[in-house]
């Protein structure tokens, strides 16, 4: 599979422009949605939620790869490290039950950005996630903010 994209021609990915700080770390309306940044990965706070589910991450590759299909074992190593910091940071911080995670490949997998990304999502026992779909939304960049300096602190100590 390598070398089949899926991206539409002049396809501007959204997930490189995050990777390359063109948004400064921030999100519309100027809130820092950062939650750890190294050299190689960028992990921030999505900006779609489900109820009950509400401050997910994203941890993406800062160098492009479309899917997994593309992804070195280098970028995979060093993605699941962040997201396992994420995830402790996340379950003090939200106190949370559990921690799923979740990545989607291909427009038969269900991926909408052409960037191999991981989410890292919230868990309750009978939260319905995975029925709630329908149910996501966009959520308030001050909210967003919010979440992340939580995290950033959780990750710092």
């Amino acid at each position: 599979m390598r070398g089949v994209t899926h991206a539409p021609p002049g396809y501007d990915c959204p997930f490189c422009r995050i990777a390359r700080s063109e948004f400064g770390g921030r999100v519309i309306g100027g809130a820092e949605a950062d939650v750890l940044r190294t050299p190689d990965v960028t992990a921030f706070v999505g900006s779609h939620w489900w109820p009950r589910n509400e401050g997910s991450v994203i941890v993406i590759p800062n160098p492009h790869f479309e899917s997994i299909f593309d992804l070195s074992a280098e970028a995979a190593a060093q993605i699941h490290t962040v997201a396992q910091r994420v995830a402790v940071a996340m379950s003090c911080v939200y106190r949370c039950e559990g921690i799923s995670t979740r990545q989607h490949n291909g427009s038969g997998g269900g991926q909408e950005v052409w960037h191999y990304h991981l989410h890292v999502l919230p868990r309750w026992h009978n939260d319905r996630l995975y029925e709630r779909t329908p149910e996501r939304y966009r959520a308030p960049p001050d909210e967003r903010a919010h979440r992340a300096e939580l995290l950033r602190a959780a990750l710092s100590r």
